[in-house]
């Protein structure tokens, strides 16, 4: 079943409140601007006093099989205290990114309506069941301790 855009904007907007909900859970305080047009939908304070930007990217359960984890259309720069967190609810998984090691990991799109942009697959699929690849384990996170 394909989403209609509304339901895609809706999911959206639920994931990033489950990504928030749980850096609210792991201590840290949470900050959300008004607009995002720098590609910043949250912005933490660590308890070392510290602010870390954070794109949020989540992939809901209505995703084809064997794209659970697949974030393509990745539009971003590389620059300091800037994170990604991932989110898949069919693999119910988080991952944490510093932008420049996100960037190291990703390819660019060479053709489609997404050429330049970048692309990052943290699923594979086996037996019609996906599953977190194990390359990306140091990533995955519950508490984003990571964060500071």
């Amino acid at each position: 079943m394909k989403l209609s855009h509304r339901s895609r904007i809706s999911f959206g907007k639920r994931a990033e409140f489950k990504v928030i909900t749980k850096l609210l859970e792991n201590k840290f305080d949470v900050y959300l601007p008004l607009v995002d047009d720098h590609g910043v939908d949250a912005i933490i304070k660590t308890e070392k006093g510290e602010y870390r930007e954070i794109q949020i990217k989540a992939r809901s359960n209505e995703v084809k099989l064997g794209n659970s984890a697949l974030f393509a259309a990745l539009e971003y720069c590389v620059r300091e205290n800037y994170y990604f967190i991932f989110y898949s609810e069919i693999l119910d998984t988080f991952w944490l990114f510093e932008s420049e090691k996100l960037f190291s990991l990703t390819s660019i799109n060479k053709s489609g309506k997404n050429s330049g942009k970048h692309t990052i697959k943290l699923n594979g699929k086996k037996s019609n069941i996906d599953y977190p690849l194990t390359k990306y384990k140091e990533f995955e996170t519950v508490n984003f301790e990571k964060l500071g």
